[in-house]
């Protein structure tokens, strides 16, 4: 049983990942998927890209500078979609337009 809910625990978590890059380039779903299963470099992006999203949403109003805390989240938040960018401009799965991420 506990092997099942680690499998269960890693697509959520994988799904996860897919859908925050997804969010940033849907243009390149196709190309995100078939990273994050060659490289384990880019799903762990798209999952430090999740994460740090979550973070953010949950930065609480009532802690002591919750600006600069979220300042700092969305800091990393850019910084990853840019990797995650570059990453799939390298692999023919987006171009850079205007309005992009990165």
């Amino acid at each position: 049983m506990g092997a099942a809910m680690t499998k269960i625990n890693d697509l959520t978590g994988r799904e996860q990942a897919f859908s925050a890059a997804a969010r940033r380039f849907p243009q390149a779903e196709f190309t995100i998927r078939r990273l994050m299963r060659m490289s384990e470099d880019f799903y762990d992006l798209c999952g430090e890209l999740a994460e740090a999203e979550d973070a953010l949403a949950r930065v609480p109003q009532s802690a002591r500078q919750p600006e600069e805390r979220q300042r700092e989240w969305q800091e990393l938040i850019d910084c990853l979609a840019n990797e995650i960018g570059q990453a799939l401009a390298e692999h023919g799965g987006w171009k850079p337009g205007p309005g992009s991420p990165g």
